[in-house]
């Protein structure tokens, strides 16, 4: 699913309702029949860490680790004992097989966004939350990375949501909602 709509409208707000980041003035926000709302922070963390993955618009990376370990950590910490295979295949996916062992400040903002998006496949998630997750790169690597969206919705039946604000990744969704000051319009 595509989530458009102008800078304002609420987009990334509601993206961070739907993975338990932000908490909902009014209504309920439901995660695999699990009601949000009803949960502490430490079990919100919980379910995300097990079912979510997000790829934020400012990459979030650890500029103390390199690129391989920033994709690593979350996998190390969840107990994953592939972390280390895992982590290489989809660094190489994304086109950083040869920058595994560089760090955050060593990489384009492209390759940055590509690190962050190799974190979010590599845990395998049910559902991916991605914001503006082309936005940063050049035509032919975004296009690369909507392929491998979408290849990973296919292979891995993971659920994607995507804002967006290009037309080209929007086409793709089976389904795209509008937002107009913070409500969906279509």
């Amino acid at each position: 699913m595509a989530v458009v709509g102008a800078s304002g409208s609420g987009k990334s707000t509601l993206l961070g309702l739907l993975a338990g980041l932000d908490h909902a003035s009014e209504g309920q926000v439901f995660l695999d029949d699990t009601d949000l709302g009803s949960l502490s922070e430490d079990q919100r963390a919980e379910l995300r860490g097990s079912k979510v993955g997000f790829v934020f618009q400012s990459f979030q990376l650890l500029p103390s680790l390199t690129a391989l370990e920033n994709v690593m950590l979350p996998l190390e910490l969840a107990g994953a004992e592939d972390a280390l295979s895992r982590s290489q295949t989809f660094c190489q996916r994304v086109g950083l097989g040869e920058r595994t062992d560089h760090y955050p400040r060593q990489l384009s903002g492209g390759e940055q966004q590509r690190v962050a998006i190799a974190r979010a496949f590599a845990a395998l998630p049910d559902i991916l939350f991605a914001d503006e997750p082309t936005g940063n790169l050049d035509s032919e690597t975004g296009q690369r990375i909507i392929d491998l969206l979408f290849e990973l919705n296919r292979e891995q039946g993971t659920t994607l949501v995507l804002v967006t604000h290009e037309e080209r990744l929007a086409s793709r969704c089976d389904r795209v909602i509008n937002m107009e000051s913070g409500r969906l319009v279509a």
